[in-house]
């Protein structure tokens, strides 16, 4: 995935950039980047691997590299950036968040007109172009940056939100033409910001000013914010942001994430009460972390305790770091697991995750638990079954549809055919939803499987179900 956030301020700028990006750091483990605009130093640029070590720790020393009253920044898990550009609209730097899935198509048509080039081997993508390269490439076959941005979001088969900081110190903002992923502005007696997330702002002064609409391009000075390019009227907002990868305290579209999952995590458990399903429980617990919040409302409406039965060790096992090496991998994954035994022994557990992808680690969990005493261990999915690998935003989640377990599950049931009735292995209700769920149950050793329906994780979001992204789930975005 990624994230950005930007300023426009009277005074410094650098600072509130650094610690706004900072607040990004769940949303990307690769690059970091920041840029600045001063008067006198000009346009300035740091990018860092922050692989193995966090963003602050990388970029800890910027306000004596930087100074400036304008400055962008962000963390990505694929493309190096801020990136600086020269072109006809000047200087500027560029960040995006997305994908591009037409990279050749889009490349190809920019070079077979313009004699330009591209840098190589600047990413870590398919095709070798950087991705803010290539928006910024098609930004620049327009006079302006509005009708550029514009021109790139019709073009780009993807998403593609973009902040722009000029030379002349005012940024340019756009959300991603069908608002899959948010773009805040906050407001400062000094200034303005933008950002993914709104409580990055919000901890450091700034109020709520506006949300930008699917497409909305705006000009942000420290003295105010110009719209460039009004909404789209269509939406479609990405449901992972609230289920899974959007940080408990942020708000979408005016919907919290946290009580969004207390709601999703409710309605599971008033479906399974309804249906007679692991009612004999002793704890319910989430999947840390993103699972908790599921599981915590899974508890208060079921009525039962919920509990942590084993802690995740995390001081000296951060998140960004996870060997290459899949039998490694493992040993770390299980190293981070601390059980509490007495929580565990002789009990009947139901798990919540945010969702089940490959299944893999799951699995693992699932026998540390029976290693350590469970009688019971009872899964519940927070979302339905994943049938589509994404192919609206670049986000560790988005894998090859053979690898999801829903995918490799059909395939060892029925094959090729099995991918005409993706429908039907949804429901639950189906024979061909409860084989589905059997099959997984007995290969990652569940005592009972169920997922989030569709409809209960829309309901739980509060949105029409027409401006939310669902294609991870029926192929529909």
């Amino acid at each position: 995935m990624g994230g950005f956030f930007g300023v426009a301020s009277k005074n410094d700028a650098v600072l509130d950039t650094f610690f706004g990006v900072d607040y990004h750091s769940h949303l990307g483990t690769r690059r970091a980047g920041m840029a600045a605009m001063d008067p006198e130093l000009g346009m300035q640029r740091k990018i860092h691997k922050i692989e193995n070590s966090p963003f602050r720790t990388k970029f800890e020393r910027i306000l004596d590299e930087m100074e400036g009253n304008t400055a962008i920044g962000c963390i990505s898990d694929s493309d190096a950036q801020p990136l600086l550009i020269r072109s006809n609209h000047g200087l500027y730097a560029i960040c995006t968040i997305g994908i591009i899935n037409n990279n050749d198509e889009l490349v190809n048509q920019y070079l077979s007109f313009s004699g330009g080039h591209f840098g190589a081997m600047t990413t870590t993508g398919v095709t070798g172009i950087n991705a803010s390269e290539l928006v910024a490439a098609m930004i620049d076959q327009k006079s302006d940056f509005a009708e550029g941005i514009k021109f790139a979001q019709d073009k780009i088969d993807g998403t593609a939100s973009i902040l722009i900081l000029k030379e002349d110190g005012k940024l340019i903002a756009a959300r991603d033409k069908v608002g899959r992923i948010p773009v805040l502005v906050g407001k400062r007696e000094d200034g303005y910001c933008v950002s993914f997330e709104d409580f990055a702002y919000k901890k450091l002064g700034y109020e709520d000013y506006k949300e930008l609409g699917p497409g909305e391009i705006v000009e942000i000075s420290a003295d105010g914010v110009e719209l460039l390019s009004p909404a789209r009227k269509k939406k479609k907002i990405c449901a992972f942001l609230w289920s899974y990868y959007g940080y408990p305290t942020s708000c979408y579209e005016g919907i919290n994430v946290e009580i969004m999952r207390y709601r999703n995590g409710q309605i599971m458990a008033k479906r399974d009460k309804e249906l007679g399903l692991a009612q004999d429980i002793d704890y319910v617990s989430g999947v840390p972390d993103s699972g908790t919040p599921h599981a915590i409302g899974y508890s208060n409406e079921s009525s039962v305790p919920f509990a942590r039965p084993f802690i995740k060790y995390t001081p000296t096992w951060p998140r960004s770091f996870m060997p290459s090496n899949q039998k490694e991998r493992s040993r770390v994954a299980k190293m981070k697991q601390i059980p509490v035994h007495d929580l565990i022994k002789d009990k009947k557990l139901l798990f919540v995750d945010d969702s089940i992808v490959r299944g893999t680690q799951l699995r693992e969990t699932v026998e540390f638990l029976y290693e350590n005493g469970a009688k019971e261990v009872h899964m519940r999915s927070a979302c339905p079954p994943i049938m589509y690998g994404c192919k609206y935003l670049n986000f560790s989640r988005a894998t090859s549809e053979m690898e999801l377990i829903s995918r490799a599950t059909i395939m060892e049931l029925e094959g090729e055919e099995g991918f005409k009735h993706l429908d039907e292995y949804s429901d639950a209700s189906s024979e061909r939803g409860k084989k589905m769920r059997k099959a997984i149950c007995e290969k990652l050793n569940f005592a009972s499987l169920e997922f989030q329906t569709l409809e209960g994780i829309v309901e739980a979001i509060g949105l029409p179900a027409d401006e939310v992204c669902t294609y991870c789930w029926n192929g529909k975005g």
